[in-house]
């Protein structure tokens, strides 16, 4: 009994010590830069096994240097509400919940009248995580879909909006989200897609590049989609009604 209690102990020890050295990383977040996020490491790794060569694109640009396009442009399709919430939109998590349960039983209805042994497609996901939550999780966690994991996203999340501002927020998030294989952070893409720098870029360029986050490896290779042009449009409608941070 006392070596289960020992080891609980150190156990809960562990716990307290990664939490506190979270909260260490993110302070310091407001004033140094993140070299790299969790994320960024271990694509490159995935990239790097399969091609044997390292290619990474990314170049810091502050906050007051990118275009407010982009910054406008990646709320209204990211996260609407990034100004009002406090890291998590329980609203938009609802949205997204009630969408996903309609789509699941839309897939299994399409199931059942196909021909047995015929595979169903699958239902797509949508997620409702704020620009806060995807920074969370990109900075520090993998990719796996677990529930210590998500409450790890969690305490993450409050950690964030409680030790950084909004515009440092989304000025880390800008900086390192992916934009394409290999293609890390507004300056990236900007140079990748368009070949100018990220403070150029037009509402138009600045919304195509917002809706493509979601799936940018995707839409890396599909420059004329339709979709994409269509949603840019919608999201460049919108950004005048965004606040910035």
């Amino acid at each position: 009994m006392k070596a289960l209690l020992r080891l609980l102990g150190l156990l809960l020890l562990a716990a307290l010590a990664l939490q506190l050295y979270f909260v260490g990383r993110i302070a310091l977040m407001a004033v140094l830069n993140p070299e790299s996020t969790a994320f960024q490491r271990s694509e490159m790794y995935l990239v790097a096994s399969k091609t044997g060569s390292l290619q990474w694109r990314q170049q810091w640009v502050p906050y007051a240097e990118m275009s407010d396009h982009l910054k406008r442009a990646v709320i209204a399709s990211e996260d609407a509400s990034f100004i009002e919430h406090e890291g998590v939109d329980l609203e938009a998590l609802e949205k997204a919940w009630d969408k996903n349960a309609r789509a699941e039983q839309r897939a299994a209805q399409s199931g059942n009248r196909l021909a047995p042994g015929k595979a169903t497609k699958p239902a797509k996901i949508i997620g409702g995580s704020t620009i806060t939550q995807q920074l969370a999780k990109n900075l520090f966690l993998s990719g796996e879909r677990t529930l210590l994991r998500k409450g790890q996203e969690l305490l993450l999340t409050l950690l964030l909006e409680a030790l950084l501002d909004k515009q440092r927020i989304l000025e880390i998030y800008l900086n390192s989200v992916e934009w394409g294989e290999g293609v890390f952070g507004a300056e990236a893409a900007a140079q990748h897609y368009y070949r100018k720098p990220a403070s150029k870029l037009s509402a138009y360029e600045a919304a195509r590049l917002a809706v493509m986050l979601p799936r940018p490896k995707y839409f890396e290779t599909r420059a004329g989609s339709g979709y994409l042009a269509s949603r840019a449009s919608t999201i460049v409608a919108r950004m005048g009604a965004v606040e910035l941070p």
